[in-house]
């Protein structure tokens, strides 16, 4: 039988656990024997999960690469700003790698990751786990067998809820570009824009145009009596759509990982422990108008691609609920559907008397490819680990597989489209 693929932890945050989390559910197939994480508690959290001793539990990545090598490969999801800088020296020591998205911060950083992971021969495989939900990928099945024909046009959107848009983006760790070097495209639309690379993969973006801004989360719409932190000075706060009690203390356990993060010393915090916490110094208890938020709320891109096919993405974040929609428009029919509802249609032209177009349903909950899904992201968190396993052990992988190769033009489009937005211009890719 073959053995486990070993792997080390670099960046112990949310992310990291969940792919490792496979390591739990299918130790054939992986085991943890290291980790890499500048928090104590946080390596402590890792070695009890799996065991490990403590001359295998690091500071830094850094440190990690100079130790003689003893794993197969690394798992990292460090901060966005974070991936390559902690990549670079693992790539060297000889690890292949499972990198978090967006794999680089800026097209100069993406080009020095690819250079080395090319000229060390090293694995690496972005996060792009929409690919691997059975949603997306009965999609693209379909795209693969001719079934519309050639695609001409491309159509995604992501409604991102207004409370995840506080979270993540408004109050959280995405919402200064200054700390996390990345845009709001590419911190939480990473995953469309490879969708939409994906389904037209073979063929390259030429041009990009893009808009967007902070329409609701600025200081001059701050309804009237609104404070500065939610539970301390704010008259409002009980009719408040965005009271930080509302969120975080009616739904304590919604965003923990990353809302409840200044109370992981705590074993056991309480709801006293976190309303504390955000009538402190906790960055979820501040005002979401009040806040040092320099991404934009919305945006939309357009991409030409080099056959004349075209693309467009639409995030609009504050959004009563959450979704992701997908159009896809060929020469043969069309197919379209809402990855929240896990099912989709497929339409044709039918030129018949009495007839326009003829449709065929594909539901995806009843007796088809969710059978088996799991992790979250609609099934496709560790079946991207599964792929990953395979990949390094040199096994043909599913069509999902994202090499880094792969990843590169869903990243350029989105680069592009954000200097697109900022110098109000359209882009041509590679200029």
């Amino acid at each position: 039988m073959t053995s486990p693929i070993k792997a080390i932890i670099v960046g112990a945050g949310h992310r990291a656990l969940v792919y490792a989390s496979y390591a739990q559910q299918q130790p054939e197939e992986l085991q943890i024997v290291g980790v890499a994480d500048p928090l104590e508690h946080r390596r402590k959290q890792v070695a009890r999960l799996y065991d490990l001793p403590p001359e295998r539990c690091y500071a830094t990545a850094e440190e990690l690469a100079v130790q003689p090598k003893f794993a197969d490969v690394v798992i990292n999801c460090t901060m966005d700003h974070q991936h390559v800088e902690t990549a670079l020296p693992l790539l060297r020591a000889g690890y292949d790698m499972l990198l978090e998205k967006p794999f680089a911060t800026s097209e100069s950083e993406m080009w020095t990751l690819v250079d080395v992971a090319r000229r060390y021969d090293r694995k690496v495989m972005i996060c792009h786990v929409l690919r691997f939900a059975p949603f997306y990928r009965a999609i693209r099945r379909q795209v693969l067998s001719g079934t519309i024909g050639e695609i001409l046009n491309v159509q995604t959107v992501e409604h991102v809820s207004y409370h995840h848009m506080a979270m993540g983006f408004v109050r959280g760790k995405w919402a200064n570009s200054a700390y996390c070097h990345s845009s709001m495209l590419m911190a939480k639309c990473c995953h469309d824009l490879d969708l939409v690379a994906w389904m037209k993969s073979g063929v390259k973006p030429r041009a990009v145009s893009s808009f967007g801004s902070n329409f609701q989360f600025r200081p001059e719409k701050a309804p009237a009596g609104a404070g500065t932190r939610c539970l301390v000075d704010c008259e409002i706060e009980a009719e408040c759509l965005y009271s930080a009690r509302k969120h975080y203390i009616d739904h304590p356990e919604r965003w923990h990982f990353y809302v409840w993060d200044s109370l992981e010393h705590l074993e056991a915090p309480t709801l006293e422990d976190k309303v504390s916490s955000l009538k402190g110094d906790n960055p979820y208890g501040r005002c979401v108008w009040r806040c040092d938020m320099d991404v934009v709320d919305h945006q939309s891109v357009i991409v030409e691609f080099e056959d004349g096919s075209t693309a467009t993405h639409n995030m609009i974040g504050g959004t009563a609920k959450p979704s992701r929609s997908i159009h896809l428009l060929g020469t043969l029919g069309e197919i379209q559907g809402v990855f929240e509802d896990q099912r989709f249609v497929i339409r044709h032209i039918d030129p018949r008397p009495g007839h326009e177009y003829a449709e065929e349903i594909v539901d995806l909950t009843v007796g088809g490819d969710m059978h088996g899904a799991f992790g979250g992201h609609g099934g496709g968190d560790l079946a991207l680990v599964a792929d990953f396993v395979s990949v390094v052990r040199g096994e043909t992988p599913s069509i999902s597989t994202t090499s880094l190769d792969d990843s590169v033009t869903g990243h350029l489009i989105g680069f592009s489209a954000d200097r697109a937005m900022a110098e109000r211009r359209v882009v041509e890719i590679g200029e």
